[in-house]
């Protein structure tokens, strides 16, 4: 059994979200998105289906990290979101990082219940205004078993990981981390 789908190359779009294809937005599996050359559908995976449908709204300007799939079978490309986050959230954040720090925020019902969008926007606000947005990647994860501490947000600073950790002391600990790297 071969894969229908042969992963092309990553992509890095920015335009207008134009909304969810589907009938109910939190079970929507594509968003719509304009580009200077047209729309474009963008496969969604089930654990950002339902951070976007709170978060985002039509006719605002967007990025989308993903891969291009190619159909074997139909030869017809396809693309896959890994990451959407409005564009406006910080001015410095126009490229990947490339570094090893990423920060995985738990995007379940139970912790957005508890707090996990406010933790995500406090999380970005910080980040910016001390301007590491950009050089920290922010992962929108499923569960991390820790429902008890919700909300749940995880560091990695290359092979440490820091749980339960403030907005604050993340911006402290990437600084740090950053200045030991020389990259700060």
């Amino acid at each position: 059994m071969g894969d229908k789908f042969l992963t092309l190359s990553e992509v890095n779009l920015e335009g207008q979200f134009l909304g969810f294809v589907g009938d109910i937005p939190r079970k929507s599996k594509y968003l719509r998105l304009a580009i200077t050359s047209g729309d474009l559908l963008i496969k969604i995976p089930k654990e950002l289906r339902n951070p976007l449908s709170l978060s985002l709204q039509p006719g605002e300007q967007i990025r989308v990290y993903g891969f291009s799939k190619l159909d074997k079978h139909t030869g017809k490309i396809k693309l896959k979101a890994y990451q959407v986050s409005p564009i406006d959230v910080c001015p410095n954040h126009n490229i990947p990082p490339q570094s090893q720090a990423r920060i995985m925020v738990c995007q379940k019902s139970g912790c957005l219940k508890r707090g996990g969008k406010g933790l995500l926007s406090e999380l970005e606000k910080t980040l910016c205004d001390r301007g590491l947005l950009d050089k920290v990647t922010i992962e929108h994860t499923g569960c991390q078993k820790r429902c008890s501490s919700a909300p749940n947000c995880v560091l990695q600073l290359g092979k440490k990981k820091y749980k339960k950790a403030h907005p604050e002391a993340i911006a402290s600990l990437l600084e740090t981390h950053l200045n030991n790297l020389g990259l700060g």
